[in-house]
């Protein structure tokens, strides 16, 4: 039959039990699914109320101060958490697989999941168990480590601060730099930033041991400063309290000098003695730890000797506007289309100071109509100090900087600056000349009054209460002038009582019943044509009336203000003064420059006490009366700059601008006070018949030489003598050919130390301008017309004494160069020159120069414009292709 196939297998009883053990073992998880999930629901609620006496510790205990929980019960509480929610989700599904049970619970209808969920209910319960064992915590917090800094509240978005904050921050790896000042005016975020520096320790890390805050404000307490000191250093106790200061310094130094700190130092007022506080002074050879403070003074940066200082500046156009946007909101400036534009002229108005733009902000965030817009912008512009905010938010913190000036002088100088108009460049000349006759400036003699006007204005520019404009100008911000005219209009209306109208757009003036009770009145860069009303004004120290084009003024319009001191109808188109101007017998300062006027009427000898009158730039000016100059014999300023400029050849015998300039020389010569003289001379005689007069070379501040046609050279050397002079013209000599030098005689005798601007213009003939390298402080150089010329200044007048070249530096300090249809001009200077001021050069219709005196070192910040024909530039040779390249970027056409 078939085969058989006999298989005999030998079963060891070993592995026989551990199969059967392994089958057993995996049998358990499904026969005590149930029981497993129910002991894991038991114990996880045990877990759950051991969790929360635990946490109800960490909380009592984080009450106390400084007191943070250990991070291992942190990690138990984090674990709990986790436990809980893979258990809540075992024992959701262990219900759903319990049903699944069959055969006693032995069994199950899905063997494998089953085994699986119970394998996991077993490991989760043992996890419980693991963690209740490790919950029995003796102490769960602890006395927290002192962070380095303590974080200071601050907005959530800083807009335009990044920069500085990195400048800053930088500071804080320089070796060379201990002690860094943040200087810039109220308002405009000095605290801010000084808060982000604060808060930044606390995201990068440094190897700082402190990093202390201090208030110190304008009522300085050294021990108010040593008592937070000594809380951040751990000094601080009641005992320690009670030291003297000298002892108090001693502990704070003890510490601070084995210490690597940063002090912030927020709102100085003055110098704070930081030995006496005990402050271990950084230095440049000991910069390891690092003073940063804030101050509304940059006088207080130099008493404080920073090694660098910082002007905390508005913000630009583009991050005010953001900045405004934020606190308006978009749903108001996307409400109405039209409100976006008047929402960015409302922005213009706070002149980038964040304070404003917050203030104002905030304020229009819920005005959701144009019309509500318009009015808000009239009432900044007109009457700013009724906006919700700015006058009891913004102005009386700017104010704080107004109230600390150092004396009432100074006080009333700077509210004086708000006769002038929004954005205006004001004269730093002029407005002293204004002060000085209000008043306000009590020296001995004009130049001690000067000098103490210009003293005060860098006070008022150090305390960011000015700002410097142009070439010798500052100019008032927007905010700082609105509080100003707070102030002088409102707040101090019974002392100042103000009146301005500066630069509104008027056309007629306002009603002269509301002039009565002021004592400064401004209609100054209006449109007004005439004056037909006869104010009253028995107070009235100062009228602004320029700026105009004032054309009919009543002859008995002043005759009611006896008090009035200085008067201003520059840029009057008027051709002559009301006879009623005799009336002014107070006034002191007279300004009638730049106008049309062409007669000074003889009834002036009336100003007795006239001290200061400006004819400047009066071209059409033809009679000035004989014995009139000579009989305001209380005159000290007299500037007759250009004055006849234009009709001097049509001037009578019987009027001092006559002739080549004698009769004014004579008239001058009668003044006993006179101490500041600008004025104009058309002839060698009168020229001859000034310099022989000691006291007015000693006065001339400006000489304007015109039409000498009686010779064709010029001793320029005698103007050297003329220690003031700051300004020289020379124009219309079509027969001058030199202006003579002894080159080869002592040069320290011809220098003009005080000469800063030079115009040269219509001297056909004249061959060079060599005179001017020993101007070593020559800032403008202005010559136009000189078709003749070929040199600025020639190699050949130095060939016999090359020794003299050695000690000069020619145009150090020259900031602006012009040069205009200078047809033969071939050289300015015969090698470069470093120019380290240069900001501008200008060539118009200069074909023939070819070469410019610069090389690669020259203007090495390359922050100049120099503007000329491209034709002309492109055919400029150059050193070397370096500096062709470097001054490349520098072309305008």
């Amino acid at each position: 039959m078939g085969n058989i196939l006999q298989i005999s297998i030998s079963c060891d009883g070993a592995i026989f039990n551990r199969c059967l053990d392994c089958f057993l073992g995996k049998a358990a998880y499904i026969r005590n699914l149930q029981e497993n999930v129910i002991a894991l629901e038991t114990e996880l609620v045990k877990l759950i109320e051991a969790k929360n006496d635990v946490m109800a510790r960490v909380v009592n205990a984080e009450r106390q101060p400084m007191m943070t929980r250990l991070n291992k019960v942190q990690g138990w509480l984090s674990r709990v958490d986790a436990v809980k929610a893979e258990a809540d989700e075992l024992i959701r599904h262990g219900s759903q697989e319990i049903e699944k049970l069959c055969l006693g619970g032995y069994c199950s209808k899905n063997c494998h999941s089953s085994y699986k969920l119970g394998k996991q209910v077993a490991k989760k319960l043992r996890d419980v168990g693991t963690l209740m064992a490790e919950g029995a915590f003796e102490v769960v917090a602890e006395r927290a480590p002192e962070s380095v800094a303590d974080e200071r509240p601050i907005e959530p978005t800083v807009v335009g601060l990044q920069s500085q904050l990195e400048q800053v921050w930088r500071c804080l790896e320089e070796k060379s730099v201990g002690i860094v000042g943040l200087y810039g005016m109220g308002g405009v975020g000095k605290t801010t930033l000084l808060t982000q520096i604060n808060n930044k320790f606390l995201e990068s890390p440094t190897n700082f041991n402190y990093v202390i805050w201090a208030v110190v404000s304008k009522d300085l307490r050294l021990e108010n400063l040593q008592e937070t000191i000594g809380e951040k250093i751990g000094l601080l106790n009641g005992g320690w309290k009670n030291r003297r200061i000298e002892q108090k310094a001693l502990d704070i130094f003890r510490i601070l000098k084995e210490k690597k700190f940063v002090l912030l130092l927020d709102d100085l007022w003055q110098r704070v003695d930081l030995t006496k506080v005990g402050v271990p002074l950084p230095g440049p050879q000991n910069s390891t730890s690092k003073v940063i403070f804030t101050t509304r003074s940059e006088e207080v940066c130099g008493l404080m000797e920073a090694h660098k200082k910082f002007k905390v500046a508005c913000l630009s156009d583009i991050d005010a506007w953001e900045l405004f946007q934020q606190k308006v909101g978009e749903e108001t400036l996307n409400g109405r289309p039209d409100i976006l534009q008047l929402a960015q002229t409302a922005a213009k108005e706070c002149g980038g100071l964040p304070l404003a733009l917050i203030t104002i902000g905030r304020a229009m965030a819920c005005k959701k109509t144009p019309e509500e817009w318009t009015y808000a912008i009239e009432v900044l512009r007109t009457s700013s100090s009724q906006f919700p905010g700015l006058g009891n938010e913004v102005y009386p913190l700017l104010k704080f900087s107004y109230d600390s000036l150092p004396s009432d002088t100074i006080r009333s100088c700077l509210l004086y600056c708000c006769l002038y108009p929004e954005d205006y460049c004001i004269s730093k000349e002029d407005l002293i000349d204004c002060w000085i006759g209000e008043g306000f400036l009590t020296e001995r003699d004009r130049f001690g009054e000067q000098n103490q006007g210009y003293y005060i204005l860098g006070i008022l520019l150090h305390v960011c209460l000015l700002e410097e404009g142009g070439d010798g100008e500052v100019k008032m911000h927007d905010v700082v002038r609105d509080m100003a005219l707070w102030i002088a209009c409102d707040i101090e209306k019974e002392k100042e009582n103000f009146l301005v109208y500066a630069g509104v757009g008027l056309v007629e003036a306002p009603d002269v019943r509301g002039w009565e009770k002021a004592r400064r009145l401004s209609l100054m860069h209006n449109q007004i044509t005439n004056l037909s009303e006869i104010p009253t004004c028995p107070h009235l120290l100062t009228c602004f009336l320029n700026r105009n084009g004032l054309q009919m003024i009543p002859n008995d319009f002043f005759q009611f203000m006896p008090s009035l001191k200085v008067l201003n109808l520059s840029y009057s188109k008027r051709t002559n003064l009301p006879v009623g101007i005799s009336k002014l017998v107070s006034l002191q300062h007279l300004d009638l420059s730049e106008s049309d006027i062409e007669e000074l009427p003889g009834e002036l000898k009336a100003l007795v006490n006239l001290k200061c009158l400006d004819l400047e730039c009066t071209r059409s000016l033809i009679t000035i009366p004989r014995q009139l100059i000579s009989n305001l014999s209380r005159l000290h300023v007299l500037r007759m700059f250009g004055a006849g400029h234009n009709a001097f050849d049509e001037a009578s015998e019987d009027s001092v601008l006559f002739g080549g300039g004698e009769l004014i020389v004579e008239e001058l010569l009668g003044l006993k006070y006179l101490e500041v003289i600008s004025f104009n001379l058309r002839s060698t005689h009168g020229l001859q018949s000034f310099l022989s007069s000691h006291k007015l070379r000693c006065c001339t501040r400006a000489l304007l030489l015109q039409c000498f046609n009686d010779s064709t050279s010029l001793e320029v050397s005698a103007l050297a003598d003329l220690k003031q002079l700051n300004r020289l013209w020379i124009t219309e000599c079509k027969q001058l050919e030199e202006l003579k030098m002894d080159y080869t005689g002592e040069v320290q005798q011809f220098v003009f130390q005080s000469l800063k601007k030079v115009e040269i213009f219509g001297c056909y003939k004249l061959k060079d301008l060599t005179f001017l390298v020993f101007a070593p402080n020559l800032e403008s150089i202005d010559v136009r017309s000189c078709r003749d010329m070929e040199e600025i200044a020639s190699m050949g007048k130095f060939a016999e004494v090359p020794e003299v070249m050695a000690n000069l530096n020619p145009f150090g300090r020259l900031q602006n160069l012009e040069l205009t249809a200078m047809i033969n001009l071939k050289s300015i200077y015969w090698k470069p020159l470093p120019f380290p001021h240069l900001k501008s050069m200008s060539f118009l219709n200069c074909y023939k120069l070819k070469k410019l005196p610069l090389d690669s070192n020259s203007a090495r910040e390359r922050n100049i414009v120099i503007y000329g024909d491209r034709r002309w530039w492109e055919q400029l040779e150059w050193v070397d292709e370096v500096t062709r390249n470097a001054f490349l970027p520098c072309f305008k056409s």
